[in-house]
């Protein structure tokens, strides 16, 4: 005889169709190219820098021919300063980049999503310095243009109507205001009203529970995530002298890690109804994996069991709270009378996380260019450390409740 948990799972598959399919790889179709554009800069970086300063300062230098033209056109004297210009330039990218993630968050719960995305990708494509990736991204905002669904409307299907979250719903936000005794000092929507669901404000999303915190946290966990996103590929040529294109094969097992961690645990957390118990794990795990990283020894298999596992702990926690997190933030209680608050919070949280990127790779090179890669990673631990500390309101609340749970 068939159990309530069969009959759940019979539920909850029978709510997909091929449409959702479709929106998935589409959807990671558009990021994966978003990422390989932005990608690419870090893993030119070293042929930048040899081309930048004279080949016979620069120790990690490319013989380019004629030598004589490219040492009477450097820009830079010597390898350092062309370092700090390039921590420079990912400093007011990730600036920008912060600026747009506020502004099409916004946007985002305004406008149709597709026009959005679609725009975004065409538009970044035509401002990149290199043309193969913004070739394909070109392409494939038309792609989405045309194929991305964003509502049930859009096939001729009825509109879904909006359901009360229960005990019993796997759709129910693992983020709400159940243990909050005092009544939010504002109004979104009446659960009651008939009325199309309005956006909420920019403060409005910033006053929801656990949004400023997050994103305190994943400002300074995007710092390391994205200096290793940004810098790896050269840390690995500079450090080890390894060829370029070998160290850009081999930092691809940072990504790895940070796939198989995001994956493996966004499905704990989701088992345990609990998001930050499980960052909080992993990112006292991860600060042991970068202390075994910065020794790491001139031994690409070592080198790259090692970055996987760094790549497991940090790359994980910060695919949560950039995606599952800001999801569950976008969908408390407080705003089940308006379902247009994700994107403005996704852009809040995944903003101010840029900001502190940005910062961060300027301290990186500065770091390297005084102290030596070394104290980089001493800088890594502590933001990791920050990221800890920012989320323990939220580690505290959630781990009691566990408690009383069981």
């Amino acid at each position: 005889m068939a159990g309530p948990n069969t009959f759940q799972s019979g539920a909850w598959t029978s709510r997909f169709t091929h449409h959702h399919i479709v929106v998935f790889l589409l959807t990671f179709f558009s990021y994966s190219l978003l990422h390989a554009s932005r990608k690419t800069f870090s893993n030119v970086k070293v042929s930048i820098s040899s081309q930048w300063t004279p080949t016979y300062l620069n120790k990690t230098a490319v013989k380019l021919e004629p030598v004589e033209l490219w040492n009477s056109s450097h820009l830079f004297p010597n390898a350092e300063e062309a370092t700090l210009f390039l921590g420079t330039l990912d400093t007011i990218f990730l600036f920008s980049y912060a600026v747009g993630l506020f502004i099409s968050g916004i946007i985002g719960d305004r406008f149709n999503m597709r026009w959005v995305l679609s725009f975004g990708m065409c538009s970044s494509a035509v401002v990149y310095a290199f043309l193969l990736t913004a070739s394909v991204q070109f392409a494939g905002g038309i792609i989405i243009f045309f194929g991305l669904l964003i509502s049930p409307e859009e096939i001729g299907l009825p509109e879904i109507e909006k359901e009360e979250s229960s005990e019993d719903d796997p759709c129910r936000p693992l983020i709400n205001n159940e243990s909050e005794d005092h009544e939010p000092n504002y109004s979104i929507q009446e659960v009651t009203t008939i009325h199309q669901p309005k956006a909420i404000s920019f403060y409005q999303a910033c006053c929801l529970p656990g949004v400023i915190l997050y994103s305190l946290a994943y400002a300074c966990l995007k710092l390391v995530n994205y200096s290793f996103f940004f810098w790896l590929p050269f840390y690995l040529s500079n450090n080890f002298r390894w060829k370029e294109a070998e160290a850009d094969k081999l930092s691809i097992w940072y990504d790895v890690g940070g796939i198989i961690g995001g994956t493996l645990q966004g499905f704990i957390s989701d088992m345990l109804q609990k998001r930050a118990p499980v960052l909080a794990g992993s990112l006292l795990l991860a600060i042991g994996s970068l202390v075994g990283y910065s020794r790491s020894p001139n031994n690409k298999a070592i080198n790259a069991f090692l970055m996987a596992v760094t790549g497991f702990f940090i790359g994980g926690p910060s695919n949560m709270i950039s995606a599952a997190i800001s999801a569950d933030l976008g969908h408390q209680e407080l705003v089940q009378g308006s379902s247009e608050a994700l994107a403005t919070v996704t852009g809040i949280v995944d903003g101010t996380g840029s900001i502190g990127a940005a910062m961060g790779q300027f301290l990186v090179s500065l770091i390297q260019d005084n102290l030596g890669w070394m104290w980089v990673f001493y800088f890594f631990i502590l933001m990791t450390s920050c990221t800890i500390l920012f989320i323990s309101p939220l580690i505290v609340k959630e781990i009691r409740s566990l408690v009383l749970r069981r």
